[in-house]
């Protein structure tokens, strides 16, 4: 890597928040919250979302996960995982900046339990009026250009559609569509859900995505931590990637070395 192309200088912002990781991991699915923490540390994400409803981070009377991740040193993204509708969304974010004084919040609002995919009509309305209330919205959208300008108009400082159900680890679905959000959008866009493998993660990037969350591609993996060390190398092989730019791709051979002049 060359002075022009310093790694280190390849950083994103979102909400005015800068950070160099453009791999964000979640805190779910995990055996142990020591577990948890290691693939944090291993995967060298400097953000991790946390489901409000799901995950202890205000009774101290039950293991805490502030205590095993620390929020000084790592930024703690709540979530509205399990939320149906959009007041109940706004409630949860609600009780997490009272509880932690979070304001950079990631959206989620379900239309359904069965293939958890984003209601986008509650969730549009729940961009809206978080944005008024002054959180700063990330939020979980379908691949969908028209629904992804949809939440920036209405005030997201990030827009994460899904590459596959949550969950699947199917990888990106629809390279074609994403392309699309990351080529007409004016803020950060993060691949988020569908993830199950390093290569899925290097694609995102390579897409020009700003980053990647991912949960269930950890946290299920035989060995999570080596998982998470595969999925910060792929996230950064991707971005690079993208950063080079690719060959163009051809329909026939186009020999490495000139045929002209042979002996």
């Amino acid at each position: 890597m060359n002075a022009h192309h310093p790694v280190d200088a390849d950083t994103w912002t979102v909400a005015g928040r800068t950070f160099r990781s453009r791999l964000i991991v979640g805190t779910g699915k995990y055996k142990s919250l020591e577990q948890n923490a290691a693939a944090v540390e291993a995967s060298g994400a400097e953000i991790v979302t946390v489901a409000v409803r799901r995950v202890n981070v205000s009774d101290p009377n039950a293991p805490m996960l502030t205590d095993y991740i620390d929020p000084k040193r790592v930024t703690y993204l709540p979530n509205t995982a399990g939320c149906f509708t959009a007041e109940e969304a706004i409630r949860t974010l609600r009780l997490a900046r009272e509880a932690g004084g979070w304001t950079l919040v990631k959206l989620e609002v379900l239309a359904e339990a069965k293939t958890l995919y984003p209601d986008m009509i509650e969730t549009v309305r729940a961009t809206e009026l978080l944005a008024r209330e002054g959180f700063e919205v990330m939020v979980y959208c379908t691949d969908d250009p028209i629904m992804a300008r949809r939440c920036e108009d209405a005030g997201a400082v990030a827009v994460m559609p899904l590459g596959a159900p949550i969950g699947s680890g199917l990888g990106v679905q629809n390279p074609v569509t994403i392309r699309l959000i990351v080529e007409q959008a004016k803020v950060p866009v993060l691949i988020d859900a569908g993830v199950g493998t390093a290569s899925d993660a290097a694609a995102a990037m390579e897409l020009g995505c700003d980053g990647v969350l991912m949960n269930t591609a950890i946290a299920e993996a035989k060995d999570p931590i080596l998982m998470a060390r595969a999925m910060k190398a792929a996230v950064e092989a991707g971005r690079l990637a993208y950063r080079a730019g690719r060959m163009q791709k051809r329909r026939y051979a186009d020999p490495s070395s000139p045929l002209a002049g042979l002996i």
